[in-house]
């Protein structure tokens, strides 16, 4: 049954500790994954040996990537910008979400860059192409936004179908979590909330976004376990994808093979962990037998992925996988979504979110926290405690009137 944060008692700090711990977890996952964004797992283990903390981020800017070069650890990217970005929506909103006004906001966020680009002063080119990225990084979502936010029917249904060459990509997984912790408890309403706004999704990867903002919701509240978590993508299903004709629900099928995974990669191992099969680092904290698990758990994964390692059902599997694997330890969770590789931001982020807003930003890694939280407010713009500030305040606002 589902709850009001007033009816489940969360004083206001305890509540802004979720709302944090799901934005700063979330920042967590696309920070530690951010160093090898898209790497093959093997040029993760040959550089890294494997990733169990925050390392800076040598690589040039991109318009979905970073924005500077050469980041400090604890630098982020679009996922982290989404985040905010839907947060500010958020706060213009009431209970009920809008999605003609999301759209609107977006493709106003998007002349506001524009403007931004034009008034750029100087020769250098450097502040040119900075302000570049600002617009291409929104450019292809705008293309979806403006005709939804016109109500033009058929020129959204064209622009959609070929938003980022028509494939069921993670879009809404990017800014689903920030949706969910506007709902605490209230995993049906997220869902809902969440599948309304998600317009630049297609096909199953909507009913993934809906359930992503489902379980950040489930695990706010202050009774969750991790299998109440799990078990929201079996039991939150308003529109009904489990009565789809002839292939059921895609969503559950993906939480039935990370079952089947982590059950057959915990099997006992009757050879020996080779040198060859993943480079150990000195400071791991993972035994040999749990190293090998894990890879085990990868080759299975790998029968599995996608064309696009962006694309929305390749990025819940991993996802559930590793929250199954580790029982939903912060760390060895986000070590074991990041050292698969791929799109391995965007599936920490998800994760991060739903392990953040279990455990709270106070039980959170301290210096993981302190470095992304720092690095974000000084040198992105993103300050992510005023953020959970105001969520906070507008969610209690809700159940105060």
């Amino acid at each position: 049954m589902e709850q009001s944060p007033a009816a489940f008692s969360l004083s206001r700090d305890a509540l802004y500790d979720k709302v944090l711990g799901t934005l700063v977890g979330s920042a967590i996952g696309d920070a530690m994954g951010a160093p090898t964004e898209m790497w093959l797992r093997e040029e993760i283990a040959s550089e890294y040996g494997l990733v169990e903390k925050l390392e800076a981020l040598v690589r040039p800017p991109s318009a979905e990537g970073t924005w500077d070069y050469n980041l400090p650890a604890g630098g982020t990217t679009d996922d982290t910008r989404w985040k905010k970005l839907v947060a500010e929506f958020l706060l213009t909103q009431s209970a009920d979400l809008s999605a003609t006004d999301f759209a609107t906001f977006i493709v106003q966020h998007y002349e506001q860059e524009v403007q931004r680009l034009k008034a750029t002063n100087g020769t250098e080119p450097e502040p040119f192409e900075a302000n570049a990225r600002r617009i291409a990084w929104l450019q292809e979502w705008t293309q979806v936004a403006q005709p939804y936010a016109d109500q033009h029917l058929d020129n959204y249904s064209f622009a959609l179908s070929r938003f980022y060459g028509g494939e069921m990509t993670c879009a809404g997984m990017l800014y689903a979590p920030a949706i969910g912790a506007f709902y605490p408890g209230q995993s049906k309403k997220a869902y809902e909330e969440a599948y309304k706004l998600s317009i630049f999704d297609l096909g199953y990867a909507r009913d993934i976004s809906g359930l992503v903002a489902a379980m950040v919701a489930a695990a706010m509240h202050p009774e969750a376990i991790p299998e109440t978590i799990i078990r929201t993508v079996q039991e939150v299903d308003p529109h009904y994808y489990f009565k789809s004709r002839l292939v059921g629900r895609a969503s559950h099928r993906l939480l039935k093979d990370a079952h089947r995974i982590v059950y057959q990669a915990r099997q006992p191992f009757s050879g020996k962990l080779t040198e060859g099969s993943i480079k150990l680092p000195v400071s791991t904290t993972l035994d040999t037998v749990t190293l090998q698990q894990m890879q085990q758990a990868y080759a299975l994964l790998d029968a599995k992925n996608q064309e696009l390692p962006f694309h929305a059902g390749e990025i819940f599997l991993v996802n559930l996988t590793g929250l199954l694997f580790f029982d939903f330890d912060f760390t060895k969770t986000l070590a074991f979504v990041v050292n698969f590789g791929r799109d391995n931001d965007t599936t920490a982020a998800v994760t991060g979110a739903i392990l953040g807003a279990y455990w709270g930003a106070e039980k959170l890694p301290e210096e993981m926290v302190h470095s992304v939280l720092s690095v974000n407010s000084t040198v992105l713009a993103i300050d992510l405690k005023a953020l959970a500030g105001q969520l906070t305040d507008s969610i209690f606002s809700r159940y105060s009137n």
